[in-house]
């Protein structure tokens, strides 16, 4: 791929010792929605524009080399501030910097070779197959002739393969799959070559093991060649795993921005997303039901049964202990587990759904 990316070079004309990238800057960035044009009541002059605002005060920064994931509850107004930072949506107030150049500054087509969007609005691929539909990434490159160099169509080929879609490209974009399609279009974005990618829930309509693949390769890209990623995602256990640092839209409009470490300790994320039914455990990473306390259950279990088996009783109001303990389970060499309430007789169960069964009626 370096070799491609050096005839590219020479075939544009763009230079490839072009300053480092510094990655994507917000500086008292208001977002939000303008409003039609309102008449003022009489007395008060002409007509005057209104606007409803979505988050202000934003001073985010994304640096290059590194995957910056975008975190918040449902509309808390996380496509339109990836909207304005791309561009499509005008700033209500301050402003977005892209190597440290204003987003206003840039001419569309020279926006256009340094950043790529990938969002949820359904793409028509038309008589395109997949690989053409990616290629149209290379248009910003290309010049007035559009037509592709070797290298245009090693970029091309390069980024189908790295999201998996190599197989896809003959078929027709219109018979592709919701999750097919999504991948194909982050080839697209590849192929353009820019310092910045956006993607908006490019994960939506995949797998779970599609998921995790799509946002490793994501956060590798970045690393490995200087990009400055920014995903808006609702796979947020997956995000505190993978993401270098994180931009959480709270309830109350305010973003804290850090690590995914820095917002778990500072109890942002559990304040952003717990629920009546769902609690955030800082020590896992995950979340869990919110469930009556019924007692504590000591387990006598292989190590590596153990968190199934908390797992399996928390699900039903059970804490795992010692202390005060209401009873024991234990787990069998031969996979038998055994249920005892108190002094009373054990329980056999041949499967962790009998003994959920068994512990319910407790």
């Amino acid at each position: 791929m370096k070799t491609a990316i050096a005839a590219m070079d020479a075939g544009t004309g763009t230079s490839s010792a072009s300053p480092p990238a510094t990655g994507l800057t917000t500086h008292g960035l208001a977002v939000g929605h303008r409003l039609r044009r309102t008449t003022r009541a009489p007395g008060e002059g002409g007509a005057r524009r209104r606007h409803r605002t979505v988050l202000a005060a934003l001073d985010l920064t994304a640096r290059a080399g590194e995957l910056t994931v975008l975190l918040g509850p449902n509309g808390a107004g996380k496509s339109t501030l990836l909207r304005t930072l791309c561009g499509l949506l005008p700033p209500l107030a301050g402003e977005v910097r892209l190597d440290s150049v204003p987003l206003t500054g840039r001419r569309p087509a020279d926006l256009a070779r340094h950043l790529a969007v990938v969002l949820t609005n359904r793409v028509d691929g038309g008589l395109l197959t997949a690989r053409e539909l990616a290629a149209l990434g290379r248009h910003p490159h290309t010049g007035l002739t559009g037509r592709l160099t070797e290298a245009d169509h090693a970029a091309v080929a390069w980024a189908l393969e790295a999201v998996g879609a190599t197989a896809l490209a003959d078929r027709p974009a219109a018979e592709l799959s919701d999750g097919e399609r999504q991948r194909v279009l982050t080839a697209r974005a590849l192929a353009q070559e820019p310092g910045v990618v956006l993607l908006d829930e490019p994960t939506a309509f995949l797998d779970v093991p599609s998921r995790v693949a799509l946002t490793v390769l994501l956060r590798d890209l970045a690393r490995s060649r200087g990009l400055t990623v920014v995903v808006s995602t609702h796979d947020l256990e997956l995000a505190l795993r993978v993401a270098d640092a994180v931009w959480l839209v709270g309830r109350d409009a305010r973003v804290d921005s850090g690590a995914p470490e820095d917002l778990v300790r500072s109890g942002a994320v559990a304040a952003a997303f717990d629920a009546d039914h769902l609690a955030f455990d800082p020590a896992t990473g995950t979340f869990g039901l919110r469930r009556a306390h019924r007692g504590t259950l000591a387990v006598d279990a292989p190590p590596e049964l153990r968190p199934l088996l908390a797992r399996a009783l928390a699900r039903e109001g059970y804490a795992v202990g010692t202390a005060g303990a209401l009873g024991t389970v234990t787990a069998r060499p031969d996979g038998t587990l055994l249920a005892r309430r108190g002094p009373g007789p054990a329980v056999a169960a041949d499967s962790f759904h009998s003994l959920t069964q068994e512990v319910r009626t407790w």
